[in-house]
């Protein structure tokens, strides 16, 4: 899977680490519902160090899609509204 973090690339990550990046997604769509932004913050730094930590760095000539957007680390909490899918940020 190709994770994009706006402003900073993209990571591939292995599936091995997907189920765990649902998790952390699923923490801050929490947190976004509830409009807790010191959860949000909390949340959205796990999800983001996670794919950073787990994934691999990109080439900066790759051209092919992304599998999901991610915001990045200062995004408001309407900023990642609006990045929002049917399944939240990660797929699956």
């Amino acid at each position: 899977m190709i994770v994009r973090i706006l402003t900073e690339g993209q990571f591939e990550v292995p599936d091995t680490l997907v189920d765990h990046l649902n998790e952390l997604d699923n923490a801050v769509l929490a947190a976004l519902d509830s409009g807790d932004e010191a959860e949000f913050r909390v949340s959205l730094a796990a999800l983001l160090g996670a794919v950073r930590a787990g994934g691999t760095p990109v080439a900066h000539d790759y051209l092919g899609t992304s599998d999901a957007t991610l915001p990045f680390e200062d995004a408001t909490l309407d900023e990642v509204r609006e990045l929002l899918q049917h399944d939240g940020l990660i797929p699956g």
